[in-house]
């Protein structure tokens, strides 16, 4: 049987330094980071998803960024077809490809291939977003958990993409998507991942989130809603109704006044460190580090242990 090819893996919660360890990397190595990141793929959505520089980017090549537009769909799918061709691409010229970011499921599709799932049935999807606008997301939410309770917990209550999507392959098979990735779990991985989870002391992290939403307001995250709004994107959109961009919506609507703003997308993205926290340890064969540091060092052994082996 044929070596499997090591692929190094940066991951972690928001705010927990990823990209500043996988760019202080960069400085010694020739890396290139693959973004394994549900929001940095979208163009004009900068401020709100952390995403790197350009000064960054220039000095650390990034794939997987600005990739497509805020209206257009992007899953894992997609996700693994581009990982695939740039890490074939990053390979052929002799640099070294690292996958940097919190979008787990990105991670996972990646590292063990895509669940084997029923393809797309149009007239069943159209039939529950139509339930849905009729009787509201809160309906679908409650067949999903009667159907899969297992899947239900693990989704937030306005994912319609995934509420959608597990329904469909409930009502049209018969079989619970959460056995199917039971059985997903248990297949062989497509690569030696060697993955560092950088998981900082709660109060620690959530003080860093505290921090980066002052930054972010800071920075001009109500400017850019609003450009993003004048562009034409609608509210609704999945990527609109995302962590930070909702609520600054809601107050450039006049619903809520800035104060309840600032604290709102902190109080969200604290929540959604904790779900990524919970995926995370929830994940065989992670190495698990306290904060930037010790990842630098951890991945830094990897990467010369690959180097000089023969």
């Amino acid at each position: 049987m044929a070596e499997k090819e090591t692929l190094i893996v940066i991951t972690g919660p928001t705010c927990s330094g990823k990209t500043s360890c996988a760019l202080e990397l960069g400085r010694i190595f020739p890396v290139e980071v693959i973004s394994a990141d549900s929001m940095q793929v979208y163009r004009y959505m900068d401020i709100a998803t952390a995403k790197p520089t350009p000064e960054e980017r220039r000095a650390v090549p990034h794939h997987l960024v600005d990739v497509v537009n805020p209206d257009e769909e992007f899953n894992a799918a997609r996700f693994v077809r581009m990982a695939m061709r740039a890490l074939e691409d990053i390979r052929s010229r002799g640099k070294i490809p690292m996958v940097v970011g919190g979008t787990g499921l990105y991670v996972k599709a990646l590292v063990h291939g895509l669940l084997e799932a029923p393809g797309c049935s149009p007239p069943l999807r159209l039939a529950l977003k139509q339930v849905a606008r009729k009787r509201g997301l809160s309906f679908l939410r409650e067949m999903l958990e009667r159907l899969d309770p297992v899947c239900a917990a693990r989704i937030l209550p306005n994912d319609e993409i995934r509420l959608v999507r597990y329904l469909e392959i409930v009502l049209s098979t018969g079989r619970r998507p959460s056995e199917l990735m039971h059985l997903h779990r248990s297949s062989p991985a497509l690569f030696d991942a060697k993955v560092a989870c950088i998981v900082p002391e709660r109060e620690r992290l959530y003080n860093s989130i505290s921090a980066r939403t002052g930054v972010m307001f800071d920075r001009g995250l109500v400017e850019e809603t609003k450009r993003l709004l004048s562009m034409g994107y609608d509210p609704s959109l999945r990527t609109m109704q995302t962590l930070a961009y909702k609520h600054v919506v809601s107050y450039v609507a006049g619903s809520i006044g800035l104060d309840e703003c600032r604290f709102l997308v902190e109080r969200d993205t604290k929540r959604f460190a904790k779900r990524q926290l919970t995926w995370i340890r929830s994940q065989e064969g992670n190495v698990c580090l306290p904060d930037a540091s010790e990842a630098f060092d951890t991945v830094a052994r990897w990467i010369a242990e690959e180097r000089v082996s023969p």
